[in-house]
This record gives structure tokens, C-alpha cells and sequence, in this order.
């Protein structure tokens, strides 16, 4: 069960002023992997690599073992994959779409299918251009989930939706883990569905892989420094992720509490950062005055 369901061995890809920079990636099977950075980090950029739609400048994908440039039809079969934006044929009803979709997975599930499109509240009599942005993301997800597939991989699947789909959706996430079969790896720049769903976090930044740890790990390690100003100085300025200051004081983004701790303890206060903390801090970043 340890073994990876994805595997990215130093790709590097290049769109124009932006690049994916030597990206190496395991994503462990049986898990809920989040990817997340701030928009333009590079994660739709990693899961277009994923799903072979653009082709790495330098290293490998493999999915289930295998490499992907050598066995992509085979290995999409056991992927279902949701888009950040529609990509159904807007004219057609849901019942269409499906006679399209569907003869290209030879596990398709016609029962399963329907039996989503009844907890979504869907009609196969729709159009699809009749349908909201968040039934659009029902109606996706009926799709991945309807052929059996064994890795999940979606694109920012909760942004512009309203909270209770958004919960809706992350507690259908929970129900597939149930089957420790299936992998799942979600972009998201919403902190909050990664604190109560994933099991390990990617996180990119600028195109570089910042780190890929547990959640529980993470939370561990990092913390934000709470203090005055008059402790900062060039070292103590180095020893952060990234700073931000205010007249009365600074609050800092560390990667190793224990040493904060030590250096601190008594003189700051050390709470838990936040994934949004190590997002921002990390983004900011340190100026080092002195």
C-alpha cells in the first residue's frame, strides 16, 4: 500500500518566463495528496504533466509503475480526472455526453453513473450549458468516478464553488478512502479543504517543490514567531521563512520550532502555522537589513 501511484523524477518543463523547475514527486497509493500554492505556482502546469497533456523538457512521469509516455492509454484508463473548467460539449444533454464519454473506459459503470447523477440532483435530460458552475463540477465528477477508476486526480475542484458543496464534495472525497484502493491527488489554493481531508501536502512555489509531507508532519515542523522588534537581527532574520513587520512588532514563518523554542522561548509567542501562514510567509519571503 506504501508503493507510488505517481512518481515525477526531476521533470522540468518550460512555458515561456515560467518553468516547472526539477520537480521530484512521489505521491503514495491509498492516500489524499494535496497540491497546493498560490495561483501561477505551477500546480495545473504539474497536472497537465500528469495527465499527458504536455510533454516534460527533462525526466519522467510514471503512474502505477509504469511510464507514462510509453503506456498512456492503458494507464488513463485507471484515472479519472476532473478539470478546473468544463470540458463537456455545452449543446449536448448529460445523456449524450455519456454516449460519447463513456466507450472509452472499458470498466464504465452505467449503474454507478446513474446513482451519481441521483445524489447530485442531476437530470441526464439536461443540457449541459443549462447547468451552474457547481453542478458542472457534480456532473465531472460523475464522470471520473463512474469507470472504476483507481487514481482521482482534480484541478482545483472547490474554487467558485459555494461552502456546501464545497463540504459536500470533500466528504465524498472521505467516503472513496474508504476503499483503500483509490489515490487522490487535488490542487487547491483553499487551505481549509486540505486541514480537513488530506493526508499529505505538496506544496509549490514559483515552479519549485517547496516540500511533500505529511500533514501532520508539517504542522509539526513549522510555526509562526509572534515577538518585538527589537529581536530581530541579520541572523535571527535568516533563521525565517519569511517576515512581516509592523510598528509593534514582527510575526515570522519558521520551519523549525523546537530551535524557535530555544531561541525564543520566553521572549515570543510560538503557535502553529497555519498552511495559509506557510503560504503567504513563504511568498514574502526575508529581507536582510544589516
Amino acid at each position: 500500500m506504501n508503493d507510488p501511484c505517481i512518481e515525477v523524477r526531476n521533470v522540468t518543463k518550460r512555458y515561456g518566463r515560467f518553468a516547472l523547475e526539477d520537480i521530484t514527486l512521489n505521491v503514495k497509493q491509498g492516500y489524499i495528496t494535496g497540491l497546493v500554492g498560490a495561483n501561477g505556482a505551477g500546480k495545473s502546469s504539474l497536472i497537465k504533466l500528469l495527465m499527458g497533456m504536455s510533454l516534460p523538457l527533462a525526466g519522467e512521469v510514471r503512474l502505477f509503475g509504469e511510464p507514462l509516455a510509453k503506456n498512456e492509454a492503458e494507464l488513463k484508463e485507471r484515472i479519472g480526472y476532473v478539470a478546473d473548467d468544463s470540458h463537456f460539449y455545452e449543446h449536448l444533454s448529460i445523456q449524450a455526453m455519456k454516449s460519447i464519454y463513456a466507450p472509452f473506459y472499458r470498466k464504465w459503470d452505467d449503474r454507478l453513473f446513474r446513482r451519481y447523477l441521483d445524489r447530485f440532483g442531476l437530470s441526464p435530460k439536461a443540457l449541459i450549458r443549462s447547468l451552474s458552475k457547481g453542478m458542472k463540477m457534480k456532473l465531472a465528477l460523475a464522470f471520473a468516478l463512474s469507470h472504476q477508476a483507481e487514481l482521482l486526480i482534480m484541478d482545483e475542484p472547490t474554487a467558485g464553488l459555494d461552502p456546501v458543496f464545497r463540504r459536500e464534495l470533500l466528504d465524498i472525497l472521505a467516503e472513496l478512502m474508504l476503499d483503500e484502493r483509490h489515490t487522490i491527488l487535488f490542487s487547491t489554493h483553499i487551505t481549509t479543504d486540505l486541514d480537513r481531508v488530506a493526508d499529505y501536502i505538496a506544496f509549490l512555489h514559483q515552479g519549485r517543490l517547496v516540500f511533500h509531507e505529511s500533514k501532520e508532519e508539517i504542522f509539526d515542523r513549522y510555526a509562526v514567531v509572534r515577538a518585538e522588534n527589537s529581536l530581530l537581527d541579520a541572523d535571527v532574520r535568516r533563521s525565517f521563512v519569511g517576515i512581516r513587520e509592523t510598528p509593534v512588532g514582527f510575526e515570522a514563518l519558521t520551519s523549525d520550532r523546537e530551535e524557535a523554542e530555544r531561541l525564543f522561548s520566553g521572549f515570543a509567542r510560538i503557535e502553529r502555522a497555519t498552511l495559509e501562514d506557510i503560504m503567504f510567509f513563504t511568498a514574502k519571503g526575508v529581507t536582510v537589513h544589516g
